[in-house]
């Protein structure tokens, strides 16, 4: 499996992640991680990063997880924490671990942190495995 190849796909195949500014730096077996600066257009009327910033980011990250099984999958429930807010300007960071891993349900954990490595948000999130393989293109 060509992990690299699946992060650049991911990387330029995903126009939700690219909108947001989702970047998926690191890929490997039961591991990624996923980055991404908060903008002006992130914040909600508070003036603070919206949550569904924290959890898109989270679920992308988790679902690089999956491909890196070659197969697709989706997300079919989560629990969701956010912790501790972000601001403008600060750079967000996903890392997205698998608990378990099954024939066809996987479990797995991302936390989101902040630049001096805070803990803002945590998330399990359970993704169904398909088995339709991915078409990375050529």
């Amino acid at each position: 499996m060509d992990y690299e190849q699946i992060r650049a796909f991911r990387n330029t195949n995903s126009p939700y992640a690219n909108r947001l500014g989702v970047y998926v730096e690191e890929l490997r077996p039961g591991y990624a991680r996923a980055v991404k600066a908060v903008t002006e257009e992130d914040l909600n009327p508070m003036g603070i990063p919206h949550g569904g910033v924290y959890f898109s980011l989270a679920d992308t990250a988790c679902g690089s997880v999956m491909a890196a099984y070659g197969t697709t999958a989706v997300t079919i429930n989560s629990s969701f924490s956010f912790l501790k807010s972000a601001t403008r300007g600060s750079r967000l960071t996903a890392e997205a671990r698998e608990l378990q891993s099954g024939k066809t349900i996987c479990v797995l954990e991302a936390r989101i942190t902040g630049e001096q490595g805070e803990l803002l948000a945590l998330g399990t999130f359970t993704f169904r495995r398909l088995k339709t393989p991915i078409q990375l293109g050529e």
